[in-house]
């Protein structure tokens, strides 16, 4: 059985975006480098360090077999344009219907769920015993909350944001992590942490 994980880029105060959700100097790490990194299911191409791709293809490729993501980040990506991260089957939680020009594309693979404990029953069905990744700071919280989370991820960036959205903001209770496990790129590190059960 895969891991229900969040991975964010995310300020060394905290921060995965500026107060308009703008991320800036947060993504440059998939830009810095030359080793090409194709992401499933889109037309673009990173161009990261030796040690960030081999960290991407360690834990992201064909490792997630569905996503969940809060409506927030589905309104931010528009939706990805149809095309979720990895193309997995994504299941957003939301309270809204969709768009109404939902969905750009019509093979494209989103639910959209009223609530949480539904949209995670459907993804572990969806991912079998790969692995469910998780998005949005608001919908990460209450996975955490809800003890969903079995590793966070964190591709720290050395800035100083200041203010903006937090990766982790509403937190019910102390969550305790086990030690990380580490990658040093250029102007990040992979940092990988076990939820201490």
């Amino acid at each position: 059985m895969g891991i229900v994980l969040s991975s964010f880029s995310t300020s060394l105060d905290g921060f995965i975006a500026d107060p308009s959700g703008d991320v800036g100097p947060l993504f440059e790490w998939y830009s810095n480098g030359d080793v090409e990194v194709k992401p499933a299911g889109y037309d673009i191409t990173f161009r990261m360090t030796e040690a960030s791709a081999r960290y991407w293809h360690e834990t992201v490729t064909d490792r997630e077999g569905a996503f969940v993501c809060g409506r927030g980040i589905f309104d931010y990506t528009r939706g990805w344009g149809g095309v979720p991260p990895g193309g997995v089957p994504t299941f957003v939680v939301t309270h809204r219907p969709p768009p109404a020009d939902w969905p750009p594309i019509p093979e494209a693979p989103f639910t959209f769920v009223g609530d949480l404990p539904t949209a995670m029953e459907l993804a572990r069905a969806a991912a079998g015993d790969r692995d469910i990744g998780v998005a949005g700071p608001d919908l990460v919280q209450q996975c955490l909350n809800a003890g969903y989370i079995d590793e966070v991820r964190i591709d720290l960036v050395p800035v100083l944001l200041r203010e903006g959205i937090r990766y982790f903001d509403n937190l019910e209770d102390r969550v305790f992590l086990e030690d990380p496990r580490i990658v040093e790129g250029k102007r990040v590190t992979h940092l990988r942490y076990r939820v201490r059960r």
